[in-house]
């Protein structure tokens, strides 16, 4: 799966900085969001599927109380999105970040990415240690719009308060 560049030296597991992992991520084309809304106001997720899709990438939005969102076409879970993807944004509650994860693994998507600003976000910490225990490239916070070439001005500005108080890591 993911091989990172350096190790943090106790445990011998190697850790990529964010910025090295969210290059890598947003190398790939072909990227789900997960929590993608009917109602798109005030929804992390609906922003971040406009950007990816304005930015050119393939985006697919997940979310199995919908049929179509932002007018396309929406998914009922990642085994459904026809021609699979590359990496996962997950933007719903923490509760549900478990079997996405589990789901990522299953389909053998190497890249996963917990949507958090500045609440609790969709980061659980079951889900983060089982996807980095089965070898997945996991950004446990933070969000794809806050670095390039996605990033915009005030999503940068963001990134940098965000990592000074922990809510974005500075390793994954």
């Amino acid at each position: 799966m993911f091989t990172h560049p350096e190790t943090d030296g106790s445990d011998g597991r190697i850790m990529p900085t964010v910025r090295e992992a969210a290059s890598e991520f947003l190398s790939s084309r072909r990227i789900a969001v997960t929590g993608v809304s009917r109602n798109p106001r005030g929804h992390g997720s609906n922003s971040v599927y406009q950007r990816l899709r304005a930015k050119g990438y393939e985006v697919f939005a997940v979310n199995p109380n919908a049929e179509r969102v932002e007018g396309d076409a929406c998914y009922a879970d990642l085994a459904s999105i026809p021609g699979g993807v590359e990496a996962v944004v997950i933007a719903t509650r923490p509760d549900q970040a478990e079997a996405t994860m589990r789901e990522c693994v299953a389909l053998g998507i190497p890249r996963v990415w917990l949507h958090r600003s500045f609440g609790a976000g969709s980061v659980s910490d079951q889900a983060v240690e089982y996807g980095r225990r089965q070898g997945l490239q996991v950004i446990a916070g933070g969000c794809p719009l806050m670095f390039d070439p996605t990033a915009d001005f005030g999503h940068k500005l963001m990134r940098q308060l965000l990592i000074a108080t922990g809510k974005v890591p500075k390793q994954v």
